[in-house]
């Protein structure tokens, strides 16, 4: 799974005008969390048409980052994720996001984009539910 992260100098409005731009393209968003930290806002987004997103985006002048996330399964209790993220601390994998994709049936779909080495895929392989491209 590819995600595209935004980040900008904070102003009032950034997630109206993404979706706006994103929307005037014809592109679908899938997923999108946003956050202010210090000054900053932070997006980070999923959609139907990654690469058509990705120019839109840089077209209008936001810096947008790329990268690949892989998706677990993991019960929907509590411990699970603290489970996942020791996994991947004890083999040394650090990680740079984590998002809940989708919550049913005692079950949940994560995202963890992280390094991408063998030790670490192979840390969550019994999780794995894509490994992204």
């Amino acid at each position: 799974m590819k995600q595209i992260t935004i980040v900008t100098i904070a102003h009032d409005g950034v997630v109206a005008d993404i979706s706006i731009k994103l929307g005037e393209a014809g592109i679908n968003i899938e997923s999108l969390d946003a956050f202010a930290v210090r000054g900053w806002d932070i997006v980070q987004l999923t959609v139907d048409d990654y690469n058509h997103a990705l120019q839109v985006l840089r077209d209008v002048g936001y810096d947008a980052i790329t990268e690949d996330a892989v998706v677990i399964n993991v019960k929907d209790q509590p411990g699970a994720l603290a489970k996942v993220t020791r996994r991947l601390a004890d083999a040394g994998v650090e990680m740079r996001s984590m998002r809940i994709l989708h919550r049913k049936n005692g079950e949940a779909l994560v995202a963890i984009s992280m390094e991408r080495t063998d030790a670490a895929l192979r840390s969550i392989d019994d999780l794995l539910v894509d490994r992204g491209q």
